[in-house]
């Protein structure tokens, strides 16, 4: 067996896209825990975890030094984000698909929402990150408790997505 046969392309994996407003908070914190999450679950060779923000601020910067301390108190590895910008690609899979987008908060479920406004079935796959449709706040103008925070409501969603995407493949 090949090297590229006993590993999938990426185009052939379950991909969930995480997004906040820069992409330097929220949504890395929960791209590395759900790839942490997904791991563990024995799925990471089935599903690709992506994120991105809908401002393009901060493209190419590291994730916030705040939330790279916290997520490495925590045991994570927090080394290896880049900020993104959201490519309206991921849902006509133009430059790469996005088979679930989680926002963390109301405004990005919106903007992300009105980028696919046309496409029903792509809506359906734009959901808030916590399941019971509560945000995960914005803790970037706070102090580091605010980070904390996050990470334990995003430790919890992950959970919840981890069983949900386990679902959804078998």
């Amino acid at each position: 067996m090949s090297a590229s046969d006993e590993r999938r392309g990426d185009a052939d994996l379950y991909t969930v896209a995480l997004v906040c407003l820069g992409n330097i908070c929220r949504s890395p914190m929960a791209h590395v825990v759900l790839e942490d999450k997904l791991a563990a679950a024995g799925l990471a060779d089935r599903v690709r975890v992506v994120s991105a923000g809908t401002a393009g601020w901060h493209v190419g910067k590291p994730m916030d030094p705040r939330a790279a301390a916290t997520l490495t108190a925590a045991g994570y590895d927090a080394t290896r984000h880049r900020a993104r910008h959201i490519d309206d690609g991921w849902f006509d899979g133009s430059t790469e698909r996005a088979d679930l987008v989680l926002a963390m908060d109301a405004s990005n479920h919106a903007g992300v929402r009105a980028m696919v406004t046309d496409d029903a079935q792509a809506v359906g796959r734009v959901r808030m990150f916590r399941q019971d449709g509560a945000e995960v706040p914005d803790p970037y103008y706070g102090g580091d408790e605010g980070f904390a925070d996050v990470l334990a409501m995003i430790e919890d969603g992950a959970e919840a997505w981890t069983e949900e995407i386990r679902r959804t493949l078998d």
